[in-house]
């Protein structure tokens, strides 16, 4: 009879060993999450901000009347700046063109402080002389 008592149970030691593994597991598990929310955060924040960016470069103004200079901003609580600067590059003679190449550069950034920056060139109908 007490051969049969001892086998109808768990010992401590195994209920510690179990409670041990899914402690660990639960931990593995918690990190896992922490990471990818803090990673899905990060990307709405990028996203965010690109789209920031997409929405500035689409409201420049039009190729005839963007001029030499910059100006800057505030849209969604990102903060904005807008370079327009002369191209200048061995391959380009400005006598001969038709078009002038200009270099625009827009930096947003959020308010987490996060910036980007796109460089890009616009073409401008050189006046008539």
């Amino acid at each position: 009879m007490s051969g049969k008592r001892n086998a109808r149970g768990f010992t401590l030691i195994e209920v510690l060993v179990a409670l041990s593994v899914v402690a660990i597991s639960l931990a593995a598990i918690g990190s896992l999450m922490a990471v990818t929310t803090r990673g899905a955060r990060g990307v709405g924040l990028h996203l965010t901000l690109v789209e920031t960016t997409r929405a500035i470069i689409t409201a420049l103004p039009e190729r005839d009347q963007l001029v030499t200079g910059d100006f800057s901003g505030e849209s969604a609580g990102h903060r904005w700046r807008v370079d327009v600067l002369p191209f200048y590059a061995d391959f380009v003679d400005p006598r001969q063109a038709a078009w002038m190449p200009q270099t625009v550069v827009v930096r947003v950034q959020s308010p987490s402080g996060k910036m980007l920056q796109v460089n890009t060139v616009r073409l401008r109908r050189r006046p008539a002389q």
